[in-house]
């Protein structure tokens, strides 16, 4: 016998395995997700430069729009929003920002505290976490008398956080906030 015929037979190159993970990983909803983190990322870019100092920063919520179509956060409202008071509140819990903010009728989104703060009524907060049930996504903004998810879409109830629509299926989790002073916390 000849060492030819000893040898094990020849067999295409089998592709690195790493590749092909890389591969997997780059489907179209991990791109799309991505690109809207980029896009997210770079229009709060200017908000965050902006903040500076050791204020708890400013939210990425608009106030209640007329045509209620939009579904992205405006960067002109949150900017020009007040910041919230340097100064601890006597009740306890983090200060999430001026009540002034919270528009009735509307709300604000928190964005480093995650929380989304509504006033249904005159008086009456409510609060609920920023990050929507459909796929972990934040919230974007409080438009029409409803909170919104720019994302897939999902609008929620700004008195009880539950779907109006979209394909969120769950309600916001609600978080306790109440007004302390001038401020809204987080109890």
């Amino acid at each position: 016998m000849s060492d030819d015929t000893m040898a094990p037979p020849t067999t295409p190159q089998q592709a690195n395995p790493a590749a092909k993970a890389a591969d997997g990983l780059r489907d179209r909803r991990t791109v799309l997700r991505c690109a809207a983190m980029v896009a997210l990322a770079g229009a709060s870019a200017p908000l965050l430069a902006a903040c500076g100092g050791g204020d708890d920063a400013a939210g990425g919520g608009t106030t209640p729009s007329a045509s209620g179509s939009s579904s992205a956060p405006s960067a002109s409202s949150s900017a020009s929003s007040s910041a919230p008071s340097s100064s601890a509140p006597a009740s306890g819990g983090s200060v999430l920002g001026p009540v002034s903010d919270v528009p009735v009728g509307g709300g604000k989104v928190f964005t480093d505290a995650k929380v989304v703060v509504t006033q249904p009524t005159a008086g009456q907060y409510k609060g609920f976490s920023a990050v929507c049930t459909h796929q972990g996504n934040p919230i974007g903004s409080v438009e029409g008398g409803q909170i919104v998810c720019p994302f897939h879409n999902s609008h929620f109830s700004i008195t009880d956080g539950s779907p109006v629509s979209g394909p969120a299926q769950t309600a916001l989790p609600a978080v306790n906030v109440k007004v302390d002073g001038t401020n809204i916390v987080e109890a």
